[in-house]
């Protein structure tokens, strides 16, 4: 086994007292250059490894997160992110860690701007949040790059140099959603829906959007039509039953969000069981209407995964100092009415 060597065995190796040790392993100066050179060296040599843990314990340092989510009030997708921002903190409970949580209506890019600002007002070390909003995200991001702001991001993955990312493939998920409604309908339209979202400031919906008509791009054969709709927050299942009608060729619908089961109470109402349809996640309506067949697959984000393991990474680089990686994906879990059962565990 690999010897664990104290600041009192280094300093005797060294021939050089545990003041001088302690200065050079917390590069806190005040050390002739051919001495630092001398320890630095004996330090490489036996792969010295500080215990953090007892570090800052000792220290007795407060790390203060800011976490800048959606209101689960106003979207239940949301509502599991908190399992899984609570769960990370329980297994760091050894550690005083505090976070500060401002929700944002996931409709509304003001209030998403206000509660950035009264999150940097509690003067944070690191940053978890959901960009949700492509413009403001960038530009807040930003900001936190000026003041040099870990940011950990996850669910929506926004370009920049500032954040790390946590989360799927977005156009890799349009492409297996493509896949999974080419396998199951060979001919007629086809549509993507997009739902409740702005579409040109949400860059997870042009992402899968994108993904799902490369795919037919590359099958190259498909005679069907790819249709687009966009419906908003209120009058979701009037314009999509007005949309339906439009189109008596529609064979399949592909829900860019987590809102499938606007679509599937239409279906459902209007008897067109020969239309299939996937979307996303694992909310209580989704699962209904998957089990009773309206719903054809699911794709699952794992949304409290995603929040878990961005806490973690946070907590991790804060105690640990660990590097951040620059990216995270998750996998993309197909779900349908025979296996959704044990996901609803996870």
């Amino acid at each position: 086994m690999t010897k664990k060597y104290t600041i009192k065995d280094i300093a005797q190796l060294a021939g050089v007292s545990k003041g001088t040790i302690d200065r050079v392993i917390h590069n806190r100066g005040n050390v002739a250059k051919d001495v630092e050179d001398k320890v630095r060296l004996l330090l490489a040599d036996i792969n010295y490894q500080p215990n953090l843990i007892a570090r800052n314990l000792k220290n007795n340092k407060i790390f203060k997160i800011g976490a800048l989510l959606p209101d689960p009030e106003k979207d239940p997708y949301w509502d599991v992110c908190m399992d899984g921002v609570n769960t990370a903190l329980s297994e760091f409970n050894a550690f005083d860690v505090q976070i500060n949580t401002f929700l944002f209506d996931p409709t509304d890019t003001a209030d998403f701007l206000k509660n950035n600002e009264e999150m940097l007002k509690t003067s944070p070390d690191v940053i978890l949040m959901v960009p949700l909003f492509y413009k403001e995200a960038k530009r807040v991001m930003e900001h936190y790059r000026s003041l040099d702001i870990q940011v950990c991001s996850f669910n929506n993955q926004i370009t920049t140099s500032t954040a790390t990312f946590i989360g799927q493939d977005l156009y890799q998920s349009g492409r297996v959603a493509a896949k999974l409604l080419h396998s199951i309908n060979a001919d007629g339209d086809l549509a993507i829906v997009h739902i409740d979202e702005q579409y040109k400031n949400a860059v997870h919906m042009q992402e899968k959007e994108k993904g799902f008509i490369s795919y037919f791009e590359d099958v190259g054969n498909y005679e069907g039509e790819i249709l687009k709709c966009k419906l908003k927050y209120g009058e979701t299942e009037d314009k999509l039953s007005i949309f339906l009608s439009k189109n008596p060729n529609l064979k399949g619908v592909f829900v860019t969000n987590s809102k499938a089961f606007h679509v599937a109470r239409v279906l459902q109402n209007e008897t067109k069981s020969h239309i299939k349809l996937v979307g996303y996640d694992l909310l209580t309506e989704n699962i209904s209407h998957l089990k009773n067949g309206v719903i054809d697959f699911l794709i699952h984000q794992n949304p409290r995964q995603q929040a878990y393991l961005g806490m973690k990474f946070l907590i991790e680089h804060l105690v640990f100092e660990k590097q951040i990686p620059e990216q995270f994906l998750l996998p993309i879990d197909i779900i349908n009415s025979e296996n959704v059962t044990p996901f609803l565990r996870i």
